[in-house]
């Protein structure tokens, strides 16, 4: 049986050219990347307050919403789930699993850091 996430992502998918009026996801395609990155930061402000609240069950109603609203995102920036677990996979490898990206890697992601100076990095 394929992970939640990935159920999510093809249901999205077959949401994303349905009717806005009807559907939250076509809605928030038609009204493009600005405005699904909005609600992700918006739903990931609200886990936080959540967390901080001490509230579980919001906390987990408002970790669906943003992981939905996420999805929606991937779905229009042509990101797949799979593309996110490989780079998850892929950091567990190299740093262990509860690992985050060093920031030379980061950087070096994004060009500002030539490849050569890697080896001095780690």
């Amino acid at each position: 049986m394929p992970h939640a996430i990935d159920r999510l992502f093809k249901a999205v998918c077959e949401a994303s050219d349905g009717d806005p009026a009807l559907s939250r996801t076509a809605k928030l395609r038609q009204e493009g990347v600005p405005k699904m990155a909005k609600k992700v930061a918006e739903e990931a402000a609200e886990v936080a307050i959540e967390a901080v609240s001490g509230a579980r069950e919001a906390l987990i109603r408002e970790s669906a919403d943003l992981i939905y609203n996420l999805v929606v995102l991937w779905s229009a920036a042509d990101v797949e789930p799979k593309d996110v677990f490989d780079e998850m996979d892929r950091r567990e490898r190299l740093y262990g699993i509860a690992q985050k990206l060093p920031k030379s890697e980061q950087l070096r992601a994004k060009g500002f850091i030539p490849q050569a100076k890697l080896t001095t990095d780690l």
